[in-house]
């Protein structure tokens, strides 16, 4: 029965991700073996993208969809049908329809790879960001954790860490540094999620 109980009590992530996957991978990769949390589910609304590949790698199960489906309530069955506890955004460019905000809230998570409320919206996304950054003449940059609500990178924000922007940055030499702070601190944030799912 004890048993039981504590299977009950590991949360379920589904993370979506429209890109290479690299920190889908990270957050798969702390919470495999975790008493805490699972990872049971990574969709993807590119045929294309790495992440799947990385799903695979992991032993993950995949979910492939298109904005139609995103909007009509498909992805949002999905998740629920899989008593998804957290959903985690990774590098997903879609906006998330109203219906699936309402249906987790608070429980949603975004990163971005800028100073929110600064370089944030539609179309505001890797290279975009970070070429943006660099021709405002910025001293630094970095990432942001936030809630998810129905407008792009507007939810609560949990937290933020930065780095310089050095006089001769491209927009792929900042990347580099965005993505070390983002491999650094997000499965701590999704964990710290998860802890405050299961205190609730």
């Amino acid at each position: 029965m004890a048993g039981r109980s504590h299977l009950r009590s590991v949360k379920r992530i589904a993370i979506l991700a429209s890109g290479s996957g690299s920190n889908a991978q990270r957050i798969m990769e702390h919470f495999r073996g975790s008493a805490l949390a699972e990872v049971v589910l990574v969709g993807c609304d590119q045929p294309a993208a790495g992440v799947i590949q990385r799903a695979w790698d992991q032993g993950v199960a995949s979910y492939l969809f298109n904005g139609a489906q995103l909007r009509d309530g498909s992805v949002l069955r999905e998740l629920q049908g899989l008593k998804v506890d957290l959903v985690v955004l990774a590098g997903f460019l879609r906006l998330i329809p109203p219906d699936l905000v309402r249906a987790f809230p608070d429980r949603i998570l975004n990163i971005h790879p800028a100073l929110l409320p600064k370089y944030g919206g539609k179309g505001m996304y890797g290279h975009h960001v970070h070429a943006a950054v660099i021709a405002a003449g910025e001293a630094e940059s970095g990432i942001t954790i936030h809630r998810v609500n129905e407008h792009y990178d507007e939810g609560t924000i949990l937290f933020q860490a930065t780095c310089p922007v050095l006089p001769d940055d491209t927009p792929d030499t900042l990347a580099q540094r965005i993505h070390a702070l983002e491999h650094a601190h997000f499965p701590r944030l999704v964990q710290q999620e998860v802890a405050r799912l299961a205190e609730g």
